[in-house]
């Protein structure tokens, strides 16, 4: 660890490294107490591996990646949110599919480009060692735009989330808050993917807020503590892989793993404790 420490004052790379981890658990903060909430981990992970298929062929075309993973980000949210208001039968059977077909699209694009292997490693696993200083600027104005988007929507995106029935009864766009919602989430998963990857993406989104929601009662307190959470993970991933030389990427989501597991251990035992004790007190 004091190795970590020592590097992290003398190379450039691993601070942008350590900001990138910083912007990314704002955004999971943000988002991923409404993915948990709302019960969305699979919606969201359809969009996450369909994000595949607009980086591969902005790769193929000559054009940045990551313009191609927030296009494809955003349509995959759009369709998939279709899919889920009009299709209530079977949606989990077509959000698969366009799952598959994302990555499928993707990587075909890929093994048409010239030294795609690295680069398609790169996507799947994440790769925070080596986020350039353009797209540190790209991850704050994603953030910035979360931000501000929940902000303004705030009490609208809890009613949305707790209780569809009711925010209708009160005359709220269910359909497009929700919409928007999976657009959010959308530009979530961009955010994550320099860090995680693709596959990994949905660990980083649903674990802190998933950790957090065991133990507090509100979801701005629970974006507060996912976000201090994944800024916790996330650095503390980057240091425990420099060492050994491990992928960082992977190190982190062990790391998040873990945590939920024994939070998870915790917060049952309480739980039980309590109950023994009110039925003692009875």
């Amino acid at each position: 660890m004091a190795e970590f420490f020592t590097a992290l004052t003398e190379q450039a790379f691993l601070r942008q490294a350590l900001l990138a981890g910083l912007l990314a658990s704002l955004g999971c903060g943000l988002i991923g107490p409404f993915v948990v909430v709302k019960r969305i981990a699979f919606l969201a992970g359809g969009i996450a591996h369909s994000v595949l298929a607009g980086m591969g062929a902005a790769l193929y075309f000559g054009f940045d990646p990551l313009l191609g993973a927030l296009i494809a980000a955003v349509v995959a949210a759009l369709l998939i949110g279709w899919v889920r208001l009009t299709w209530r039968t079977g949606e989990d059977t077509a959000i698969g599919a366009l799952w598959a077909i994302g990555m499928a699209v993707g990587i075909l694009f890929i093994s048409r480009t010239p030294g795609y292997s690295t680069d398609l490693m790169s996507f799947l696993f994440g790769n925070i060692l080596l986020v350039p200083t353009r797209e540190l600027w790209f991850m704050a104005a994603l953030d910035l735009l979360l931000l501000t988007v929940v902000g303004l929507g705030y009490r609208h995106f809890i009613a949305v989330a707790f209780d569809e029935d009711f925010a209708r009864l009160r005359g709220l766009p269910v359909a497009t808050l929700y919409l928007l919602l999976l657009v959010l989430v959308a530009l979530t998963v961009v955010l994550m993917i320099q860090v995680v990857g693709l596959i990994l993406v949905i660990a980083l989104l649903t674990l802190p807020a998933a950790v957090a929601g065991q133990w507090t009662h509100s979801i701005t307190s629970m974006m507060v503590a996912a976000t201090l959470l994944g800024a916790a993970l996330t650095s503390g991933g980057l240091a425990l892989s420099y060492a050994p030389d491990l992928p960082p990427g992977p190190t982190i989501i062990l790391l998040a793993g873990a945590l939920y597991l024994v939070s998870a251990l915790v917060a049952g035992a309480r739980r039980r404790a309590r109950a023994a004790a009110a039925k003692s007190g009875a």
